[in-house]
């Protein structure tokens, strides 16, 4: 299964062939094609999937996505944590 995940564009490097950017997942960053969103500029909030930004979001709808996938996060933890032996 492949998720597609919200982070901020930090920094847009227009010197490179495609256009790449830097993008803030929760602290952790990563370098990320924006060639299919040229519209893009630093402080927007993309959906990237697979190192690709493929849309827009609102931030606040980041913000829950961020979250919800946070508190999954942790559910699996749980699932994986070994019972009571």
């Amino acid at each position: 299964m492949c998720l597609a995940i919200p982070g901020k564009v930090t920094e847009i490097d227009q010197t490179v062939d495609p256009r790449m950017g830097l993008v803030d997942f929760g602290g952790i960053k990563k370098r990320v094609c924006l060639e299919w969103l040229p519209e893009v500029v630093t402080g927007d909030y993309v959906i990237v999937h697979v190192g690709f930004a493929i849309s827009r979001m609102e931030e606040k709808e980041a913000m829950e996505t961020l979250e919800l996938l946070r508190q999954m996060g942790e559910g699996l933890d749980e699932l994986n944590s070994p019972g009571p032996g």
